[in-house]
């Protein structure tokens, strides 16, 4: 029979993730600066809009791995 102690590890780890992305998504109107921060590209032109929120992306990667870095030393 395999070992699944590894596949469950990840899937604690992708949980965890997925929860604290879920959270911020609910604090983001909450927090005032997320989302608008200096390198965040918005572009409206005549019948659309575009927007890529890069530096909000970069602050959440940088968030996310230490959170990950945490919990996975030992």
């Amino acid at each position: 029979m395999p070992d699944f102690s590894n596949l469950g590890k990840i899937l604690i780890v992708i949980g965890i993730l997925m929860t604290v992305m879920g959270i911020i998504m609910i604090l983001m109107g909450k927090i005032p600066w997320l989302g608008k921060l200096p390198g965040d590209f918005f572009w409206r032109g005549q019948n659309t809009s575009f927007y890529f929120p890069l530096t909000t992306s970069i602050v959440i990667s940088i968030l996310a791995t230490i959170i990950l870095w945490l919990i996975n030393r030992h």
